[in-house]
């Protein structure tokens, strides 16, 4: 009698059938994948004019331009911050808060500046604010 332990072969993975497998998966998804050249995407943006602001009063304007001036009511303010905003604004609007704001920016103003000015709307208490992206032609 042979007992005798017999000697045991190494485990052994063999990767060939897993390279099989993914090489038939990249060829499947090569030939079965369709590739489109978009230039750029059509999007509506959404367009508001300042003369749909209904009221009895003459609303406040006020206007931001590409340099991130401001005006009020087309008149233009000397300096471009919070503080002369405000002061413009309480001009304006005297004790009411209940007038309405129509705030109109150039497509290319910079955002902070728009942040000034819905921050100086805010901190004057108006509650009635618009905002137009176009100005009607008078004709």
């Amino acid at each position: 009698m042979r007992f005798r332990r017999s000697r045991q072969e190494e485990a052994q993975v063999n990767l060939t059938p897993l390279i099989d497998v993914v090489f038939l998966l990249l060829i499947f998804f090569m030939v079965s994948t369709t590739f489109t050249r978009e230039t750029q995407l059509q999007i509506d943006l959404p367009e508001s004019s300042s003369d749909a602001v209904l009221g009895d009063e003459r609303p406040i304007e006020i206007q931001v331009d590409a340099q991130g001036q401001y005006a009020v009511n087309n008149t233009p303010l000397l300096r471009s911050d919070t503080e002369s905003l405000k002061k413009a604004l309480a001009e304006m609007a005297g004790t009411s808060r209940d007038t309405t704001v129509i705030i109109t920016g150039d497509a290319q103003a910079p955002h902070q500046a728009m942040v000034f000015v819905l921050d100086a709307v805010g901190q004057m208490g108006f509650y009635r604010v618009s905002y137009a992206t176009q100005v009607p032609e008078n004709p």
